[in-house]
């Protein structure tokens, strides 16, 4: 029988032949691509990659319920980011606050950053067994009591404490959030989505920084900012209790199949043996990412006040219209990378914004450093916009929350001390400015440790594996698991009926 599609070889195993076929496959142009028949069976063809499409008429594919969906994925992501960012563009009030240098409070980013990961294990686990619903409200809930419990720490050690636990309950949300926003998605429509999904970070630092312009450069003025994240933690939690469990989840439970723990444990035992390779990777490049985003942007205030000498306010806008410029690029970018492919949309993003270095940290005044900022910010985001969906399509069936969250948190746990690095090696080293003052070296240090960043991004995306367009089927973990063994007692129950008829036929 003909066939209609263009055969390849088969997705190599091991780590020399997956890097080379991988790299390799970069430079066709079609995408090898893994086809699952109704029968189950698959086969490997090269694929013309999508064309691209109107985002409007790929937001139109969506029903109703999967932008609902959605929104409250982005909406609980953007709150969680606020809450993040609340703290790290109010470095200088901190400081001045709990008299500390500024190198100390970074050291609660840092803390946060660690136990983001802890958080995202417990929680990811949490929501593929049971459902992403509640999960993902006790997360927020949590996170806006200990929003509130911040403002109320009176020592810098408390602080420090509130922050650990913040970051526990914060690593919880991600992995929850994307697979809620995601999974209703038509497979077109993925890349665009992730993009928009992924700048709900981008889109609560903004916030953020909005409201702390808001509310003036004053030492005491920070614990507003942090009224208001608390606001929108509860709120998050709250519109989540208002939907029901992701059809996944309601359809097994209808089933009434039983999914034990001895089979859960099973499930993840036998993806680990399996994936385990693919999972150190998704760490290493998230590690890497991770030190992207935060060395670009965590002390990019900080950067605008001491080294550039901005007013508060100046410093704020500048912030604002850079963030602007993430949440512009990674909706682009996600776009893009339905028709480009993940890994040369994050490589060509990575690229221009290693180029774009010099003219981030060289210029002086608001309108220049805002400008420049933007441009540096929609590439740095750009490539984050295509994580989302990627990860998505390279975690196994049934660990869409786990998967995404842990390999994201775990990055973040390396990538931890970036901000403190940053913050003590320009604290250590000083500059002239262009006003012709010493002052700390906030630009070239950045400007070094992005550069690095870059290449190593470009480097283990280009040899990495990629599953764009792979459909997101399977159940809960430990569904398979459940599965094949009704399907082994099945078929003793049809030997044992066989044998009883083999011994009436004998006898008669």
């Amino acid at each position: 029988m003909a066939t209609n599609y263009e055969p390849a070889d088969p997705l190599a195993k091991g780590i020399i032949p997956t890097a080379k076929q991988a790299f390799a496959d970069l430079f066709k142009w079609k995408q090898r691509v893994v086809v699952t028949n109704e029968l189950g069976e698959t086969h490997t063809e090269w694929q013309a990659p999508e064309p691209l499409r109107n985002p409007f008429s790929l937001m139109a594919l969506l029903s109703a319920k999967a932008w609902l969906y959605f929104f409250v994925g982005w909406f609980a992501w953007t709150a969680d980011a606020f809450d993040f960012h609340a703290l790290s563009i109010q470095t200088v009030k901190l400081s001045k606050y709990y008299d500390v240098s500024k190198t100390s409070i970074t050291t609660a980013i840092t803390l946060t950053l660690l136990l983001r990961s802890v958080g995202a294990t417990i929680f990811g686990l949490l929501g593929d067994r049971f459902g992403r619903k509640w999960p993902m409200v006790t997360n927020l809930i949590i996170l806006g009591a200990l929003q509130i419990g911040t403002i109320y720490a009176s020592t810098f050690q408390e602080f420090l404490a509130v922050r650990s636990l913040f970051g526990l309950f914060m690593g919880g949300v991600y992995g929850n959030a994307v697979a809620m926003a995601l999974e209703n998605c038509p497979i077109e429509a993925r890349g665009f989505m992730s993009g928009v999904l992924q700048q709900g970070y981008s889109f609560g630092y903004v916030l953020a920084a909005i409201v702390n312009l808001g509310v003036g450069g004053g030492v005491e003025t920070w614990k507003t900012v942090f009224w208001v994240g608390a606001a929108l933690s509860f709120a998050a939690g709250f519109l989540r209790c208002l939907f029901p469990e992701s059809d996944q989840f309601i359809e097994a439970k209808a089933s009434g199949k039983r999914i034990s723990a001895s089979d859960f444990w099973t499930e993840t035992k036998e993806m680990l043996a399996n994936e385990w390779r693919l999972s150190i990777y998704c760490v290493i490049l998230m590690t890497w990412f991770n030190y992207y985003s935060h060395t670009s942007q965590d002390s990019y205030t900080t950067f605008c006040l001491v080294e550039k000498e901005l007013p508060n306010d100046g410093a704020a806008r500048a912030s604002i219209l850079m963030k602007t410029g993430a949440v512009v690029g990674g909706t682009i970018m996600g776009w893009l990378s339905q028709w480009l492919g993940r890994r040369r949309t994050i490589i060509m993003a990575a690229l221009f914004s290693g180029v774009l270095i010099p003219a981030w940290i060289l210029p002086e005044g608001e309108r220049a450093l805002s400008v420049t900022g933007f441009f540096m910010q929609f590439f740095v985001q750009g490539a984050w916009g295509v994580i989302p969906i990627h990860l998505s399509e390279l975690a196994p069936s049934a660990y869409r929350s786990t998967f995404p969250g842990i390999t994201y948190q775990l990055g973040n746990a390396i990538s931890s001390p970036s901000a403190q690095i940053v913050n003590a090696l320009s604290e250590s080293h000083f500059i002239r400015n262009g006003a012709g003052n010493i002052v700390e070296a906030y630009g070239p240090t950045m400007a070094i440790a992005t550069a690095i960043i870059v290449v190593g991004i470009m480097v283990t995306t280009a040899f990495g594996p990629e599953r764009r367009g792979r459909t997101f089927e399977g159940g809960p973990i430990g569904a398979n698991i459940h599965h094949d063994t009704e399907k082994a007692v099945d078929a003793a129950s049809v030997d044992e009926r066989a044998s009883h008829s083999e011994e009436k036929e004998t006898k008669a």
